[in-house]
């Protein structure tokens, strides 16, 4: 086994363990806050603190990560995830919303140094001549996470039903912990450290291709978060009847075909994965919300509909993430890459935020329908914006 295999291995290792607990805890917090009788609005006021400063984290840690070395954002990400945890786990009369923001806020800059900092690392890994090898890692990667957040969706509804919201928090903090304390010894030091010393001036890119990659991401996240973040799950707890068991497994399965699909998405896309890729497979996902609120509209069964639908949402948006991921990666510079693929994943943070104000607001004032006009109309945006990149062709490996 090569050194590059083994940091590999580590980094996947390190954000498989982080992704358990953020997919677990969102869970959580929206079944939770549900059940103690917070509107759809105010659970995603909850989320906003851990949206906006993702933003803020991606945009700076990408900075850090160029002077500091990788190994130390990352594991600051993991270290910053347990002490969020920790916030949560205090009695149930100290839960007040601030104090639960500023928990998530936390949580919010720990999975983007996390997630920077494991996206940044692939690059150094893989030689620029390798293309295919590294749209396939990155693939591996982004499609092994997504999966085990489906895994944390059911496990946040499992150990809230089981050990309730205190307990269920002080586990995943102690087995975090665990994780943290062996990637202190086991990451390679100095990772992604630039040669050049950045300055703090050159944490907004310079590149045209990733500028617009960066905006086609913002509104293809928000597109997602729009409708899936607060409305679905409220709305199958609600409108179907559907108890914690059934919401978190559903979206837990669903989060984990979704993971699959990213893996082997360079399969799907082949050799079309540069601008044509991205134009052609952001249009086939803007039809799919469009359809299934025009059939919830026309008075189609709604279990079916919605189910169905989201299927399909989720083979094309995998497909979507997994391509932008490789691109991202791809057109990142070599020396330095934490800066252009932490600008990147601001962008993505800040359609996140986007998604989740909406999902809350748009869900509470005019229903699942209206959420999903807004995210068909976000994908098309995306799709418009991505026929500005440039044609990329890869080498294979």
């Amino acid at each position: 086994m090569t050194a590059a295999i083994r940091q590999y291995l580590v980094i996947t290792g390190n954000y498989w363990a982080f992704t358990l607990t953020d997919g677990a805890l969102r869970m959580l917090v929206v079944l939770h806050f549900h059940e103690l009788g917070y509107s759809p609005l105010e659970i995603a006021l909850l989320f906003i603190f851990y949206e906006f400063f993702g933003v803020v984290t991606n945009l700076v840690g990408g900075y850090l990560g160029a002077r500091m070395g990788l190994n130390r954002t990352m594991n600051i990400g993991l270290f910053l995830q347990i002490v969020a945890l920790g916030m949560l786990a205090v009695p149930a009369a100290m839960l007040t919303v601030p104090w639960v923001m500023a928990a998530q806020a936390l949580s919010g800059i720990a999975k983007d140094l996390n997630k920077m900092s494991a996206k940044s690392g692939i690059k150094l890994l893989v030689p620029d001549e390798q293309q295919g090898t590294l749209y396939k890692w990155v693939a591996i990667l982004t499609g092994s996470k997504n999966t085990l957040k489906g895994v944390g969706f059911f496990l946040g509804g499992v150990l809230l039903m089981a050990s309730g919201f205190q307990g269920a928090v002080v586990i995943m903090a102690a087995a975090l912990a665990l994780v943290w304390l062996a990637s202190l010894f086991l990451l390679g030091q100095d990772l992604g450290k630039s040669k050049a010393k950045p300055k703090f001036s050159e944490i907004l890119s310079k590149s045209r291709a990733i500028n617009v990659l960066s905006a086609a991401r913002l509104f293809l996240f928000g597109a997602r978060d729009v409708w899936f973040v607060v409305a679905l799950p409220v709305y199958l707890y609600t409108a179907f009847g559907w108890d914690f068991w059934k919401v978190g497994g559903f979206l837990a399965i669903w989060v984990i075909g979704y993971g699959f699909i990213q893996t082997i998405a360079p399969k799907i896309t082949g050799h079309s994965n540069g601008k044509s890729g991205a134009v052609f497979w952001a249009a086939a996902l803007a039809l799919i919300p469009a359809g299934i609120a025009g059939a919830l509209m026309a008075g189609w069964p709604a279990q079916t509909v919605v189910v169905g639908g989201l299927l399909l949402f989720g083979v094309l948006f995998a497909i979507n993430s997994s391509l932008h991921s490789y691109l991202i990666v791809s057109y990142a510079r070599g020396d330095g890459v934490s800066l252009d693929v932490g600008f990147y994943y601001m962008s993505n943070a800040a359609g996140r935020l986007l998604g989740t104000i909406l999902s809350g607001w748009v869900y509470q004032a005019y229903g699942l329908e209206a959420c999903l006009w807004i995210s068909a109309g976000l994908v098309a945006t995306a799709s418009l914006l991505s026929m500005m990149l440039p044609e990329k062709t890869p080498v294979t490996a």
